[in-house]
């Protein structure tokens, strides 16, 4: 048999988008109690103080990432305040739960640059970062709600942009496995992330949410957003870099119905 080559160092630094709660909370923190020192970025700097707090290793960056310099100023943060780059997580995203009849042009502008321009911009911006020390890895964070061929009434444009997420996680990782760099995604289910009042959603209307959706679920219940992060710090592991290009569903079943 071939000699296997030696595992690549553990990561050491991490970009983690919209890290103020959920899912990219518990990602940082995933990663940050794996030994990587980490940048959490998002819009509202109590949020992500709220993420950073108890951790020495966790830095902060408050920006809005749709801004034409925001993706080169997390770059060079991360590179200046972490000494590089070893794991990009584009998990930032817009919401918009509405029927093509009542979307709004703003929300759908929001959706399109926050959910596909953004990871397109700072993965571009952190190529050579990424590429730095024998390659690092970009997990794009899509929605299981998006794949295959099930369509998602009420959620078309924010489904299309993770459908589209999901087509740059292939593609990039063809592009990019010359420079060392893997591109991998995961595809959440319904979360119970709290993110009733970003979808505009009263308290008892997202509490009814999640027991409709985890009725339907095979596991009969929703994720939780440390579910989600377990599987991403294990995708940026050493021992996994020979995947790249696949799509991981975590979403208790949903998809499979």
């Amino acid at each position: 048999m071939p000699e296997t080559a030696p595992l690549p160092p553990a990561p050491r630094s991490a970009v983690v988008t919209g890290g103020g709660s959920g899912i990219g909370r518990a990602t940082a923190r995933a990663l940050a109690d794996r030994g990587a020192a980490v940048l959490v970025v998002g819009r509202t700097a109590t949020d992500l103080a709220g993420t950073a707090e108890g951790y020495d290793t966790i830095r902060t960056l408050a920006v809005d990432l749709t801004e034409a310099d925001a993706p080169q100023k997390v770059v060079d943060t991360a590179v200046r305040e972490l000494g590089g780059i070893d794991v990009l997580v584009n998990n930032a995203a817009a919401l918009g739960h509405r029927a093509l009849a009542d979307v709004d042009p703003q929300q759908v502008a929001a959706q399109l640059a926050t959910n596909l321009a953004v990871p397109v911009l700072l993965v571009h911006s952190a190529l050579d970062a990424l590429a730095a020390d024998g390659g690092g890895t970009v997990v794009n964070v899509g929605s299981s709600g998006a794949r295959g061929s099930r369509a998602w009434a009420g959620n078309s444009v924010y489904g299309a942009t993770k459908a589209a997420l999901d087509f740059l996680t292939r593609t990039w990782a063809v592009e990019l496995a010359p420079r060392g760099i893997r591109v991998v995604g995961v595809a959440p289910g319904l979360v119970d992330s709290g993110f009733a009042e970003r979808a505009g959603m009263s308290p008892e209307q997202y509490e009814g949410m999640l027991r409709h959706v985890g009725g339907l679920t095979p596991q009969g219940r929703v994720g939780t957003p440390e579910e989600i992060a377990w599987w991403i710090a294990q995708l940026t592991r050493p021992d996994a870099r020979y995947l790249t290009g696949a799509v991981l569903p975590v979403d208790g079943g949903l998809s499979l119905t």
